[in-house]
């Protein structure tokens, strides 16, 4: 596991629904972090913003993952990979956690960092079940595996969570 104070403890994850995701990217302090995801982008393109994307996040010194494999963000030159993958891998790796099996999973593929969502209600997640501090407290348990809290965050939503010792926070909204 890669050491807390070497990561960021701001994260962007970008999506379709961002209109100006270089501008986005641009305006994050100098040491956060970006997980590019952009699904539903067709290939040709999403590799195209990825690399202007990796431009301006060099540019900023800011820490950049691809929602992918690790053999594919090596390839594209990501510093890491935002993905449950089972296989052992030298670059920085992230993962979605929604429930204490995937925080085990997590724990199993050896995450430098798991994004814990949604902890407050999101656009992400419509109708989906927030945890809330509580929940998201036992949850995590005692290893908060450098946790990242994500689902209707903002800097506000985070020092309301300070006791629970997460790292950090992520958003797509209060960071746009």
């Amino acid at each position: 596991m890669t050491a807390r104070r070497q990561l960021p403890r701001i994260w962007l994850m970008t999506d379709e629904r961002m209109p100006d995701v270089l501008g986005t990217v641009a305006r994050l302090p100098k040491g956060a972090g970006v997980v590019f995801r952009h699904h539903a982008t067709s290939p040709i393109e999403r590799c195209a913003l990825f690399e202007a994307v990796k431009a301006v996040a060099r540019r900023r010194r800011l820490v950049l993952l691809l929602a992918a494999p690790p053999s594919v963000a090596r390839s594209w030159g990501a510093d890491g990979a935002h993905h449950r993958s089972l296989l052992t891998s030298r670059c920085l790796r992230s993962v979605a956690v929604h429930n204490r099996r995937e925080i085990v999973t997590a724990w199993r593929v050896k995450a430098d960092l798991v994004f814990v969502s949604p902890v407050f209600s999101t656009r992400s997640h419509p109708g989906a079940s927030a945890l809330g501090p509580v929940k998201l407290g036992l949850m995590l348990g005692r290893n908060r595996m450098n946790a990242i809290a994500l689902g209707g965050m903002s800097s506000a939503q985070f020092r309301r969570l300070g006791k629970l010792g997460l790292h950090g926070w992520a958003a797509i909204d209060a960071l746009s």
